[in-house]
Parts: structure tokens; sequence; C-alpha cells
């Protein structure tokens, strides 16, 4: 059988860009949207779930690192930390205009399966202690791969979904997908504590204060054991997605930055997801730093998890909430609840006995539940202020800007201690920080008669 070059071209097109796709056609959203919609849904939240647990797994990785021989100073794990946070902002700059080039098809399959490299590279560094320190600052940069991926996922969903739902869509992809900070953070201490597939994967690193003291751990078994599931969703993302026919030249998607309320929505959504970020790539070392060092001292992944689970599980029900109530009201109440918190948690963090540890942990979870509200309610507020592509594009961009959370955290705290021996100065500048985004919010969105109420 022959087959014209336009009949291949076609085929091609089919198998990537939806012919039709109508959000706002009840008939069409019934018979056709709901269906693929849900299903890419599925299939690209357990992607971004994989990417965040590759973006926050050297979170996991750095208070290990130490025990295991490498010789690394605290300023230098603090960078560690930081350095996906600042790769994952600038790899997010770029995913932003992706989804309008490419089509979800293609950048979801491929940014999944580009997750690959950080991973296994840390599987092979960790199990030599000489690994070269910019060695480990490149595999750091390159875990940024993880979170880049959230600014192509995200405005991708939000063209699959009509308004009325797009709240609940984003909350339930991105809460699910934040979930796998707690998954990285949760599974890493016992994976790493036994030989995952025998000798296959490696030697063991012999970790502990003294000789006598040692034990084997298996630092590589953190990242080769997503490396199967990194294989087998990014081949299901490439056969089993197609893309929304929204496209736009890289020029065309340049309006976004000609609008305010974009750089407003920014401002926002730095505040809370900058927030969630930050001090999930953090919250570790804080742990460690403030009480690692008293009788009794605990794990720190074996609190720190509870952070991120705590702010994904409140994304995903703030979401349906702002369906209901409206965006910026929610945020409103985020952003109060930030700027106590942020406040509260300066009473912890000079400790001098462990009985103070179950408030430090208790007031930072205020801190990340209430980022995880403003997380889904923002989301709610995009789509509401600006039409469907400008919408995806604006979601891109806040997301690639709140990105550097980590990085711009993990130096702030770092450098707060070194200078003033305290991390309080960088709570009281988020304090300041969560008060002017709340008299944005309030302004332009929240209080009666506002230029757009959403």
């Amino acid at each position: 059988m022959t087959v014209s070059a336009n009949s291949v071209d076609q085929r091609k097109a089919d198998a990537t860009w939806l012919q039709q796709w109508s959000t706002d056609d009840s008939a069409f959203w019934e018979a056709r949207g709901k269906r693929l919609a849900w299903r890419t849904l599925g299939i690209t939240t357990v992607d971004l779930t994989l990417a965040f647990i590759v973006w926050f797994v050297v979170s996991a990785l750095v208070v290990r690192l130490p025990a295991a021989g490498f010789a690394l100073t605290t300023t230098q794990l603090f960078w560690l930390a930081a350095l996906p946070g600042l790769a994952g902002g600038l790899m997010r700059m770029a995913h932003t205009f992706l989804v309008p080039l490419f089509g979800t098809r293609h950048v979801v399959a491929f940014a999944t399966l580009s997750l690959l490299v950080p991973a296994v590279g840390w599987y092979f560094a960790v199990q030599d202690p000489t690994t070269p320190y910019w060695v480990l600052l490149l595999l750091a940069f390159l875990a940024g791969l993880g979170g880049g991926n959230f600014s192509s996922f995200m405005p991708s969903t939000s063209l699959f979904f009509p308004k009325h739902l797009q709240g609940t869509a984003l909350a339930i992809q991105a809460g699910v997908g934040n979930f796998g900070v707690s998954i990285v953070q949760f599974v890493t201490p016992w994976i790493i504590g036994f030989a995952l597939a025998g000798s296959l994967l490696g030697e063991p690193q012999i970790a502990g204060p003294a000789p006598e003291a040692a034990s084997p751990i298996w630092l590589q078994n953190a990242t080769a054991i997503y490396v199967p599931f990194i294989v087998v969703f990014g081949i299901a993302s490439w056969v089993m997605l197609r893309s929304v026919p929204v496209r736009a030249n890289f020029g065309e998607q340049l309006d976004i930055f000609g609008m305010k309320h974009g750089l407003f929505m920014t401002f926002l959504y730095v505040g809370t997801f900058g927030t969630f970020s930050g001090l999930a790539a953090t919250f570790p070392l804080l742990i460690q730093k403030l009480y690692g060092g008293m009788p009794g001292a605990p794990d720190p992944l074996a609190y720190a998890f509870l952070g991120p689970l705590v702010g994904s599980a409140a994304r995903i029900f703030a979401g349906p909430l702002a369906d209901r109530l409206g965006g910026a009201r929610v945020t409103q109440w985020s952003f109060i609840g930030l700027l106590v918190s942020a406040i509260a948690i300066t009473f912890f963090t000079a400790p001098t006995s462990m009985a103070e540890f179950p408030y430090f942990v208790a007031v930072m979870l205020m801190l990340f539940f209430f980022a995880g509200v403003g997380n889904a309610s923002t989301f709610k507020q995009m789509p509401m202020i600006f039409p469907p592509r400008q919408a995806a594009g604006v979601i891109g961009w806040t997301s690639a800007m709140a990105a550097f959370g980590p990085f711009a955290c993990g130096l702030m705290l770092g450098y707060a201690l070194d200078w003033f021996g305290s991390f309080n100065p960088f709570f009281y500048w988020a304090a300041l920080f969560y008060l002017v985004c709340a008299a944005i919010n309030w302004w332009y969105y929240a209080r009666k008669g506002a230029e757009k109420p959403c």
C-alpha cells in the first residue's frame, strides 16, 4: 500500500494534536472531553510526582553525605540544597513557553525521561566519597530538571479543563505532585538501609560518627529505586497523551509580560509556592542545625517529610474550596496565616532543650499548611483573570519565579546563620513579604469593588 507524504504528515499530526477541543461546549465535554482530560491529568500527575521526587532528592541526601565520608562544610551543604531551586527556576522559565510550541505529548514525555540524567548521575556519585564538590554541584543543578517540568505540566492541564473545574484539577495535579517531596524524604531513610538488589546496585558506604558505631548504608538506592518508574511513565506519556490545539510562537507568548496582573500574581505565588518549595528543601537542615546537637536529637528525615505532606494535602483540599468561595478570599486567609506563622517560628529557633522541638515542628507545619492553601487558591485566580492561552503562560511564568524558593531560602537561611548567628532574620523578612502580598491581594482581588475580583 502506498501512503503519500501528506498522509504521513497528517497521521503524525493526528497522533499528537487533537483536531478539536472545546471545554465550553458541554456536549463535547461530556461526550469526549471529560474522559481524555481526566486521563491526561492522571498520567501527567504521576509524571509530576516523579519530577518533584528528583527535584528534592538532594534535600534528602545532603543530611547523609557527611556521615558517609563526604567532607563538606555547612555552607557547602546549604548550597547543595539550594542549587536545585536555582536550576528549577531557570528551567521553568524555558518550560513556560514549551506547550504552545510542541504540545503536551512531546513536552511531558521528553521532560519525564530527562529525569534519568540526575537520577543516574547521583546513583554513581554517592558511591564515592572522593567525588569532587563541583560534580555534586552539577548534579544538584541537574536535579532542577524535575523542578522545571511544573511550568509546562500545569499550563497544559489548564487547557484541558473548563474554568469551573480548573481550580480542582490544578490543585489535584499540583497537590499530588507536591507529595513527591514527602515521598522522597520519607522513603530515602528506609531505602538506603538495605541492599535493594543484592550487590547489583553497588557496595554499601560505611556511615557513622565513629568506626565502632558505623553501619552500612546504600545511598545509591535513593535514586535507583525511581529509575524504572521514570522509564515506564515517560513511555506511557508518549503513547497515551495528546495535545490541545492551542498554539502560539515564542513572540506571541511574550504578551504576558505587559500585564500588571501577571506581575502581581507572580508576587503572590512566590509567597506561597516559594515558601513551600524553599522550606521543603531546607527543613531537614534546619532540624539538624537547630536540634541536631542535643541529647536525644531527632533524625531530620523522620520529621522533615511531614511539612511537604501537610502542604500538599492542604493544596488538594483548598482547590475545591477556592472553586466554591473564590480564589482571592482563600488567598487572603493564606497570607494572614503565613504572616502569623513566620513570626511565631522565631520563638523556637534558639532552643535550649528538646522540649521545644514539638512546638518548632508544629509551627513549621503551620507554614507548610498555609503555603499549600495559597498554592491552590492562586492557581484558581489566574484562569479567572486571564484568557486560556495567557492564563497558561502566566501559570508557567509565576511557577518559574516561585521555583527559585529553594535557592533563595537555602542561601538566605545559610547566610543568616553565618552573619547573625540566627535564622530569625530570614523569618522576619518573610513576614514582611507576606504582609505586602496580603495587601496586594486584598486591594486588587479580594475587597469589595476590587479591579479583578476572582
